[in-house]
């Protein structure tokens, strides 16, 4: 089976010391693999390429870090129930002081191709965006000076900043566009067996607490969003 992961999106998937791809939903690729008894093969996806991925046969199934959206649900079979969510914010030098998205009307900000909020920023808020086809390159270009901010996912922010790498800078502002995050299957398999096979293995890790588990594993912060469907899940009584 081979899966689309993302290998620059610590802690959910990025290149190890040794080169391979680990973390957090390559766990989850992983416990599928082995519940359907066939070999694990990992394709490194980026935002903007994922779903073309999916489509073209490329991959067999995706986990990366992709945000459950009603126009992407018209593309690829996201099938639930969704397995983690987060919201938006932006990584910035201290030194600049944001306190509000407003700040950042007609600045060069850093984004990712493919992701959802650098239109919605761009919009509301008036920044300038500048894409990048990955996260590196985007953190990169933040550390060259090129913007002035890069927006992202903020659990992903705020594991960088807790690792040390970016003492002189900070994610200041409050999160927006709280999403649930969805694996994805070929648009075919959706209804279909795989389709349905996907939905009950995310059913299990909620009711059994390996996302929880995974979580931990990776030093993420705990997220409520998994807590509460544990909680519901594991009480076939609960409402």
């Amino acid at each position: 089976m081979v899966v689309g992961v993302k290998a620059d999106y610590k802690p959910w998937g990025f290149r190890d010391t040794d080169g391979s791809i680990v973390g957090m939903e390559i766990d989850m690729a992983q416990d599928v693999a082995e519940t359907l008894g066939v070999e694990l093969e990992l394709t490194p996806v980026v935002a903007s390429n994922r779903m073309q991925f999916l489509e073209q046969g490329q991959i067999d199934l995706m986990i990366a870090t992709m945000t459950d959206r009603a126009d992407r649900r018209e593309i690829v079979g996201i099938v639930g129930p969704n397995y983690y969510t987060s919201g938006t914010n932006i990584l910035a030098p201290k030194a600049l002081g944001f306190s509000s998205w407003d700040e950042l009307n007609g600045k060069p900000v850093c984004g990712v191709q493919g992701a959802f909020y650098n239109q919605i920023i761009e919009d509301k808020y008036g920044a300038q965006i500048v894409a990048f086809g990955g996260s590196a390159e985007a953190r990169q270009a933040l550390r060259d000076k090129k913007c002035v901010a890069f927006v992202y996912d903020d659990f992903s922010i705020g594991s960088a900043i807790a690792s040390g790498e970016w003492a002189d800078f900070e994610m200041p502002l409050a999160s927006e566009d709280d999403s649930p995050w969805g694996l994805a299957v070929p648009k075919g398999e959706e209804s279909c067996v795989f389709g349905r096979f996907m939905t009950g293995m995310q059913y299990g890790w909620h009711q059994d607490g390996s996302l929880i588990e995974w979580e931990t594993k990776w030093g993420i912060k705990p997220t409520a969003y998994l807590q509460n469907l544990n909680a519901k899940l594991a009480d076939p009584v609960a409402e």
